[in-house]
């Protein structure tokens, strides 16, 4: 009886297992999709893409705004995730920040949000995540100003732009991340107090 129970148990969390990484597979192959053509990539693209057949597709994203939903929650959590990362330990907030970028870097193929094209944000679960990144990066860039390494006039909308940018890797380079952070450390640079001020 014991036996028998276990081994359904089992069954049941190796079937969840199965469902979450084919799930898993789905997200990051309609990533992978949307990027290179667009919101209005067919579904069986992305099915294809992602070695699985469309109705595991539909099943787990029963509509194309819903999977393009799904990319949106999971963009805003890698980012949410990157600056949280960056936030730890008691380096500056100029150095937070660097490593929120360098991560935004290394996160960039997977990014599906507004500023990449990607849909607008209208569901609230999907703004409350959104308002939790500004917050977060908003802490960052307020540790920098109460350490004196980062400029009072940059605002989050700021930062949320740069990374955007950062994001979008451009095709013809053969060291994108090379590029990119060289990009970031003329970056930073104009985010010193003694940088001149901001043209509004």
């Amino acid at each position: 009886m014991t036996k028998a129970h276990t081994s359904d148990g089992t069954a049941r969390r190796e079937l969840r297992r199965d469902a979450a990484d084919n799930r898993d597979r789905v997200l990051a192959a309609a990533a992978a999709a949307v990027r290179r053509e667009g919101t209005a990539v067919p579904m069986a693209t992305v099915a294809a893409d992602a070695g699985v057949g469309v109705g595991t597709v539909y099943r787990h994203f029963p509509s194309r705004e819903a999977l393009l939903g799904a990319l949106t929650r999971r963009s805003l959590r890698l980012v949410l995730d990157a600056a949280g990362r960056a936030a730890e330990g008691d380096r500056s907030g100029l150095e937070a920040v660097r490593g929120f970028l360098d991560r935004t870097v290394e996160h960039g193929p997977d990014l599906v949000l507004p500023l990449h094209g990607g849909p607008p944000i209208v569901d609230q679960e999907t703004l409350a995540i959104q308002a939790e990144v500004h917050h977060a990066l908003g802490s960052l860039l307020q540790r920098g100003r109460r350490d004196g390494t980062i400029r009072h006039d940059v605002c989050t909308a700021d930062l949320v732009v740069f990374g955007a940018l950062l994001a979008q890797r451009l095709p013809h380079l053969t060291d994108w991340r090379r590029t990119a952070r060289r990009q970031v450390d003329i970056y930073l640079a104009g985010l010193a107090p003694t940088a001149r001020p901001l043209r509004r």
